[in-house]
């Protein structure tokens, strides 16, 4: 696999990654009890923190990309081990 190719996969990864772990331990200003912004949305975030989102999604995006990278070199699980059109009687 091209370096170029390597790049380009991770930050799919990584960017996937983010939008997973983005929700966790975010709460909003009733839930922290704090007074909201006159005009603000109730659901707008209180402790919204991007330093600790990109080292949760780098973290997650890391062991992600390294088993895909394993399975591409070991190959684990192939185009041939997903391959069902026999089980819905396709042929």
């Amino acid at each position: 696999m091209r370096w170029t190719s390597i790049i380009a996969i991770f930050a799919l990864f990584w960017v996937l990654s983010a939008f997973l772990v983005m929700p966790f331990g975010i709460r909003t200003h009733d839930e922290l009890g704090l007074e909201k912004i006159p005009g603000q949305v109730h659901s707008a975030p209180a402790n919204l923190s991007p330093r600790l989102i990109m080292r949760r999604a780098t973290v997650l995006a890391v062991v992600s990309f390294g088993l895909y990278y394993a399975n591409y070199v070991n190959h684990w699980i192939t185009i041939q081990d997903l391959d069902i059109s026999h089980l819905i009687g396709l042929y």
